[in-house]
């Protein structure tokens, strides 16, 4: 950045934020801000003046809100960068972006105690089905003999969940304060994530037929939960209704359940097609012979929030046990973290019981 930026930090307050970057020289030609939060596009451009792009942002439907600051240099350069005056960041797929937490935001509270004490174990499962290597890691606690069947949490894009939304880390929180019993945890790589988890019927044969059990050694389970977001989550819920008996229960968040009917924006996704056919699939079905639990959050501003609606009523019908909720928040990691607890820890509860 070209400018020198003096700390001024966004001024919060229960119905918006204004936020501002000193620029006293006027080394920029504009500044606009980078959201995913809805707000419309005329509504992003600061404006400048006596030194100062100030721009004030009415509160959308969320208590957190990520975002970027995208500089126009006169030059015609642009780059992207997070807030330099505000000191809040949090970590996403795509690099650490700004975050507001508005007043009634309340960061979870396990992040701040003590994690059971747990080995941590590289995975590499061949697939013949794919043609690859499904890698990852096992989470696995000290007080959990190796040979002892427990519980097993098989997440999609597991190391991803666990750096950035500190997915064992609540888990050993849960574990040490008594709120869960000793599990183990799966934290799968999501390889080529695009053929892998869009409704691909290799991958679910590798899953079922390969993965699971290359872990039972490792890792013997009582039961199994699945675990994903996004395409993640859509590829835990394509692997059940392909191979019934594979988990005992699913933990689905902001699930990309494509429709032609809710998902036009996604048609240029090279396997729209095949999630929208799987889609239609499930909410046209009539009966389902193996239903079981499911625990769904989707942010309240996501675009997925229809198709997961839908895709809730749809599982209902079909005499799934489905808990759904929808947080306020976005389609991040951080949003994802936010709903462990209450929604993953009782479906474990109620899986394991």
């Amino acid at each position: 950045m070209t400018t020198t930026a003096t700390p001024a930090g966004p001024v919060v307050d229960a119905v918006g934020v204004t936020l501002r970057l000193h620029d006293p020289h006027a080394r920029l030609r504009g500044v606009r801000l980078s959201q995913d939060i809805r707000i419309p596009g005329e509504q992003l451009d600061f404006r400048y003046r006596r030194g100062w792009w100030t721009l004030r942002v009415q509160r959308p439907a969320v208590d957190r809100m990520e975002y970027l600051l995208e500089l126009r240099h006169h030059n015609e350069g642009r780059e992207t960068i997070p807030d330099p005056a505000n000191p809040l960041r949090v970590p996403g797929a795509f690099g650490d972006k700004s975050v507001i937490e508005f007043p009634d935001y309340h960061r979870p509270g396990w992040l701040d105690l003590p994690g059971t004490p747990a080995d941590v174990t590289e995975l590499a499962i061949s697939s013949r089905e794919i043609g690859s290597t499904v890698r990852g890691r096992l989470w696995s606690p000290h007080a959990l003999p190796a040979e002892q069947p427990a519980p097993l949490l098989v997440a999609h894009d597991g190391p991803e969940y666990d750096s950035l939304a500190s997915l064992t880390h609540f888990t050993g929180a849960l574990i040490e304060a008594g709120r869960l019993p000793l599990l183990r945890v799966a934290l799968l790589a999501p390889g080529d994530r695009n053929r892998w988890y869009a409704v691909n019927p290799a991958y679910a044969r590798a899953l079922a037929g390969e993965v699971l059990p290359a872990l039972a050694e490792p890792a013997p389970s009582t039961v199994r939960i699945g675990a994903g977001a996004s395409l993640g989550a859509l590829a835990m819920l394509h692997a059940h209704r392909l191979f019934p008996g594979s988990f005992d229960g699913l933990f689905l968040q902001s699930g990309s359940f494509f429709s032609v009917q809710t998902d036009a924006q996604e048609r240029r996704f090279a396997r729209f097609g095949p999630v929208t056919r799987f889609v239609r699939e499930v909410v046209q079905a009539v009966a389902d012979p193996h239903p079981l639990p499911v625990s769904m959050t989707c942010g309240t501003i996501e675009e997925n929030l229809a198709n997961n609606q839908a895709m809730a009523s749809a599982l209902r019908r079909l005499g799934y046990p489905v808990e759904f909720q929808e947080v306020r928040d976005v389609h991040s990691y951080t949003g994802w973290r936010d709903a462990f607890d209450p929604h993953l820890a009782e479906l474990i509860k109620t899986v394991v019981s």
